[in-house]
Parts: structure tokens; C-alpha cells; sequence
């Protein structure tokens, strides 16, 4: 096995697998087909966004929804684990950015042994918006892992929605 068989570009797609029977009676041959595997998942996942939906926002992607109603544009974001110090949002005419990192130390002594433990994650979602939000009445709210942004929209811009009643063909 080469490192290049390890990237999805770098594989060899004339190979074929090694037969069934064959990593049956060697289970060094089915350690490796376990681990290729585990190798090729990890690159379908990658190359997919990490989270199936396409998102290029890195490994740490909070779910985000986003909701728009005639009076305004919410945003919710789960980032559970982090506190409204963490988070960063930015609003601009055409999108709002929010950006945050989440940074966990634990250091721990007994006994005579030392144990440090430290994770790092950084995100960030940049969502368009539609003409018409009111930047200067933007609110948002942190409460039990959930950022809500509310974005209200303009009086010109609420004035101009037209509903459009459906009628039976």
C-alpha cells in the first residue's frame, strides 16, 4: 500500500478489491480491507462537506436555520457548549457572518499523575439576506446553546409583499 492509495485522487481505479475468500483465510489481508475502508469513508466525508450537506464550513459546522417571515429574517444557530463570549457576528447589506470558536482545557493532577486534555473548533456561517433588512434593529439572543438572531425588515420592504391567493385549476 502507498500513501497515494490513502486520497481519493490518488487511487487507482482500475484496481479491483481482493476477493472475499481470500481476506477470510488471511486476517491480515481483512485488517487492511477494514482500514482501507475506514480511510475511503473518511475522504467520501470530506469530500462531501463532513456533514453530508455539502458544507464547506470546516469540521465544526453547527446547525443552522434559517427562517424568513413578512416581518423579518431569523437566524438560529445551535453551538452548544459555548457562551455568547465565543461567538462574533457581523452584519452586512447582503449577509450576516457569525463566526465562533470553542476552546476546552481540562488539566487534572492526583496521584502522582498530570493529565491535560485540549480540544480547539472554530466555525463560521455566512447567510445571504434578502433587500430590505434593517440592519439597526438586528437583536440577538444566547440562551441554553442557542444563538437567535432576529433581523427585522424595513417598512418599505414589508410594504411591498404581495400575496398572490392560489386557485383550484
Amino acid at each position: 500500500m502507498q500513501i497515494s492509495d490513502l486520497i481519493p485522487w490518488g487511487r487507482d481505479k482500475e484496481k479491483t478489491p481482493q476477493s472475499d475468500t481470500a481476506t477470510t483465510a488471511n486476517p491480515l489481508l481483512a485488517l487492511q480491507r477494514d482500514i482501507n475502508h475506514v480511510f475511503e469513508d473518511f475522504w467520501r466525508k470530506v469530500e462531501s462537506g463532513w456533514n453530508g450537506h455539502g458544507n464547506a464550513g470546516g469540521m465544526f459546522g453547527p446547525s443552522t436555520d434559517v427562517t424568513e417571515t413578512d416581518k423579518s429574517v431569523d437566524v438560529s444557530v445551535e453551538l452548544p457548549g459555548m457562551t455568547e463570549d465565543d461567538i462574533d457576528i457581523s452584519l452586512s447589506s447582503n449577509a450576516i457572518t457569525i463566526r465562533g470558536e470553542k476552546k476546552v482545557e481540562h488539566e487534572e493532577e492526583r496521584k502522582g499523575i498530570y493529565m491535560s486534555e485540549r480540544a480547539y473548533g472554530s466555525f463560521y456561517r455566512m447567510v445571504p439576506l434578502p433587500v430590505g433588512v434593517d440592519p439597526d434593529k438586528a437583536e440577538a439572543k444566547f440562551k441554553n446553546g442557542v444563538l437567535t438572531v432576529s433581523l427585522p425588515k424595513t417598512a418599505e420592504a414589508q410594504a411591498k409583499i404581495k400575496h398572490i391567493p392560489v386557485k383550484a385549476a
